[in-house]
């Protein structure tokens, strides 16, 4: 069964259409023409992160010690590889795929169901792919930029990338509801504590951080796309988004309404 988060998001896609209206009050940037909506997103984000997420997720980072909270992190990151292992294979990145294989084996059985990352210093490092990945692989263009409710930083295509991930992803796939829905609340709140100082960054770096988390998206999301050697994006040749030393920073489900 299709999750339902997914399923929400699909919606929204559909929705784009009538967001038009909304552009009047910003002017328009040419990978964001969706600006006025986008923003109006962002901010609902933005706002349900300070008021509820940010907090829940201090007070997490608080209380857990630390072990427990990288055990959590680890666990999630070990479901998250069967996701990596299907886009590989379906980019033909057979090696790569091999080496997630390597991973999801090894910190399942050895590393206690994920808890400890035992495949990382065995020489099978942690890849970065999801199907928005896979289709601009094989050249379908990334579309206009899109903030969706409560996922944040997105694009036309990862948006609806998102869909087949879900499929592949592990929890999404529970038949109990209250389990999948504990384990995704749980991953939301473990993934935002991760991101508390990258916003405190955000926050003290960016006059516009909506414009700053566009920006140093799209441009992250090329690189993933063409694995770290993007082609010179005519629009932008300065960017450098080499400040990040998390990836999750921009890749994660909850980082755009998080400043």
């Amino acid at each position: 069964m299709l999750p339902t988060r997914t399923t929400a998001m699909a919606g929204v896609l559909f929705l784009l259409a009538g967001a038009a209206g909304a552009q009047e009050a910003w002017p328009e940037e040419p990978h964001d023409p969706l600006e006025g909506f986008n923003r109006a997103v962002y901010r609902f984000n933005d706002t349900f992160d300070r008021t509820l997420l940010k907090p829940v997720a201090q007070t997490y980072q608080d209380v857990l010690p630390r072990p427990v909270n990288r055990g959590i992190s680890n666990f999630f990151g070990n479901l998250g590889d069967v996701v990596n292992l299907v886009n590989n294979l379906l980019q033909f990145k057979f090696k790569q795929a091999v080496s997630d294989a390597g991973r999801i084996t090894f910190n399942t059985t050895v590393g206690l169901g994920g808890l400890i990352d035992v495949a990382t210093p065995m020489d099978f490092p942690k890849h970065n792919e999801d199907f928005g990945q896979t289709l601009g692989y094989w050249g379908l263009g990334s579309g206009p930029y899109l903030v969706l409710p409560f996922l944040g930083p997105s694009t036309l295509r990862d948006g609806f990338g998102r869909i087949p991930d879900g499929y592949a992803y592990p929890v999404y796939r529970l038949d109990d509801e209250t389990t999948r829905w504990s384990l995704i609340g749980l991953e939301a709140v473990d993934t935002r504590a991760g991101l508390l100082r990258a916003s405190r960054v955000l926050e003290e770096a960016a006059l516009d951080p909506y414009g700053f988390m566009r920006d140093s998206y799209l441009q992250r999301r090329q690189s993933l796309v063409h694995d770290g050697s993007p082609p010179m994006m005519d629009s932008d040749p300065f960017l450098d988004d080499s400040f990040l030393d998390d990836d999750s920073f921009l890749d994660s489900p909850d980082s755009g309404g998080a400043p």
